[in-house]
């Protein structure tokens, strides 16, 4: 990806800011493909002839914005997400997070209890 910009000469466009810019143009197209459709529909999308192709190519967009991002700022992307599934884990230990769609700082917050009802006062009981 990299020798494909540089063969253009397109490096002078790609600063992080830019490329952050439209990595988040490509993930919203990617979106739109999704929006409106039910959970049933959204995992069968590569099955649909005309929505499984855009599909397809959206993710290749986002992917090569994702790849030429970490290229040019210097990350090794396996390693950052197998850093961040790392952290991950320790996060969520299986057997708290099995299931559970909770994250780590919901689940540390403890809930605070509804403060009681007081029926009493809110009659008007001098009559």
């Amino acid at each position: 990806m990299r020798a494909f910009a540089d063969e253009r000469d397109w490096q002078q466009f790609h600063t992080p800011k830019n490329l952050a810019m439209a990595l988040t143009g490509e993930v919203g197209e990617l979106v739109a493909e999704f929006q409106w459709l039910t959970a049933d529909q959204s995992a069968a999308v590569m099955a649909d002839p005309e929505l499984g192709p855009r599909v397809r190519a959206e993710i290749g967009d986002v992917t090569i914005y994702l790849v030429r991002l970490a290229d040019v700022l210097g990350i090794d992307l396996v390693a950052a997400a197998l850093d961040k599934l790392a952290d991950s884990a320790r996060r969520y230990p299986v057997e708290q997070a099995r299931g559970s769609a909770a994250r780590a700082r919901d689940a540390a917050r403890p809930r605070e209890a509804a403060p009681p009802r007081d029926t009493a006062s809110s009659r008007d009981t001098a009559g």
